[in-house]
């Protein structure tokens, strides 16, 4: 029993999204092959539904479970970004699922469990809660990721992941039970006043803040702890590539957020180095390494891992500025990362055996709107004008300059050269190089469309109008505080 009506209002999103999960479950083994559809309806009626939803908690802000959970404009940003994401990445598997003769029901209901744990995350005021929401997503991802089980790449990288995820959930718990140790609580307003008026234990707390960052760290791929991702990117079946790319990455920086800038404000300085480097290092690891890669998802695994990084420049910003500009880059990211991911799903074929960025030669003129679209992304991602990805990254400037941190700024920019690199090759390999082969240009399926229509839209439509989403993101950067 929910302890009010209230608590039911703020956690709407995450009931809804339970319950369709455990009904596609329930309905898909009594549905016939041939209308398999009707599990996919339910599906994205159940994250359209839980989207919707997010209007609830909108209007009863305020905390849940005696204090567990907050529900805040930054809480709802996170819910409305995770909850699209669910409701694109099932819109865009249908068609990838059913070529690959994989089981439906079971994937639209991880999809769902996952969204449930990224939205507890988004809403955690206190580090168990965190915690169990950090495990709800990762449980589900890491079943995800192995969804192929035929194929040996997809088990190799699923186990890379699990293991590694093991050790960084470790790292996070241990964490947890040193900042309680050192403040005597895990609620993260205790937390703050404990540090605020000097009652912490110094040294317990130093390490226990550096190993909450650590397991956080490994959820959002910055260096050194990236290794997991160009693997597990790469043996994932694309869909849930696209998924991992956007939705948990959100959720788990929307998570360091709160802990950073609620529990441990005081310990600025402390955090600040450390954030300051890895930024610095993560966003150098993934462009220098994007450079050698062929293998087109492993290029954009790499860019995942430097992107990361920039979104780190704009925490390293310490202010609301910064925490707007997050706010507002991962979703544009999540528009460019969905969209490339979900067409490179569609472009593989059966088995996903065109993945090479060879392979794309001469798409351009056998596929033009497939063609266009990728490069929409890639220039989005690279940060050119009239795109998302550019307003994104000039917000991050514009947040790290203010705050003087000059020599973070001129390491991205260098970085955002690099990066043209890799990203221009693949706009020239599809533009400028004969096909190796002949490409058979086939219809889209209309919910891959679909995703593709809205994701592209979206992505213009920040690049050219972005006042709208940065005004949500800086009212809920300021309802962190």
């Amino acid at each position: 029993m929910f302890p009010s009506l209230e608590d039911a209002y703020r956690l709407a999103p995450e009931l809804l999204l339970c319950a369709f999960g455990m009904l596609v479950m329930l309905i898909d083994p009594f549905v016939p092959r041939a209308r398999k559809s009707a599990v996919t309806g339910l599906g994205v009626l159940g994250a359209a539904l839980a989207l919707g939803a997010t209007a609830l908690p909108a209007i009863h802000l305020g905390t849940a479970f005696s204090g567990l959970l907050r529900i805040d404009g930054f809480s709802v940003f996170v819910h409305v970004v995770v909850g699209a994401v669910a409701l694109l990445v099932i819109l865009g598997s249908e068609d990838y699922l059913a070529r690959e003769q994989l089981p439906q029901g079971e994937y639209y209901a991880l999809v769902l469990f996952a969204t449930v744990g990224m939205g507890v995350m988004a809403s955690a005021q206190e580090l168990v809660t965190a915690f169990l929401g950090l495990e709800v997503s990762s449980i589900s991802s890491y079943i995800l990721a192995s969804y192929r089980r035929n194929v040996p790449k997809s088990n190799e990288s699923a186990l890379k992941y699990f293991l590694l995820g093991s050790f960084a959930t470790a790292f996070f718990l241990y964490g947890v039970a040193m900042v309680y140790g050192a403040t005597g609580t895990t609620r993260l307003e205790d937390v703050q006043a404990a540090v605020t008026d000097g009652k912490a234990i110094g040294l317990l707390l130093t390490l226990g803040l550096g190993m909450i960052f650590v397991g956080l760290a490994f959820k959002v791929a910055t260096a050194p702890f990236q290794i997991w991702t160009p693997d597990v990117y790469e043996g994932a079946p694309t869909p849930v590539t696209a998924l991992l790319s956007s939705g948990p990455k959100a959720a788990a920086f929307a998570l360091l957020l709160r802990i950073l800038f609620v529990a441990f404000p005081a310990a600025g300085d402390t955090w600040f180095l450390v954030v300051w480097v890895s930024a610095a290092l993560t966003m150098f690891v993934g462009n220098l390494a994007a450079l050698v890669q062929t293998n087109l998802k492993r290029m954009l695994a790499y860019s995942s891992i430097a992107h990361a990084g920039y979104v780190l420049v704009a925490f390293s910003a310490r202010n609301e500025i910064g925490i707007a500009a997050v706010l507002f880059y991962l979703v544009a990211y999540a528009l460019m990362k969905l969209g490339a991911f979900i067409l490179v799903a569609q472009l593989g074929g059966a088995g996903e055996q065109r993945l090479e960025i060879n392979d794309y030669a001469g798409l351009g003129e056998q596929q033009p709107v497939a063609a266009a679209c990728l490069t929409l992304y890639l220039f989005s991602l690279l940060g050119l004008p009239v795109t998302a990805g550019f307003l994104g990254k000039f917000y991050i400037f514009k947040a790290a300059v203010n705050s003087g941190l000059l020599w973070l700024v001129t390491l991205m920019a260098i970085n955002s050269v690099i990066g043209a690199y890799y990203y221009l090759r693949v706009i020239v390999v599809m533009y400028m190089r004969e096909p190796q082969q002949k490409w058979t240009p086939a219809p889209f399926p209309p919910a891959v469309a679909l995703v593709l229509l809205l994701t592209a839209a979206g992505t213009i439509y920040l690049g050219l109008f972005p006042s709208a989403v940065m005004s949500f993101a800086t009212q809920s950067a300021l309802s962190l505080r």
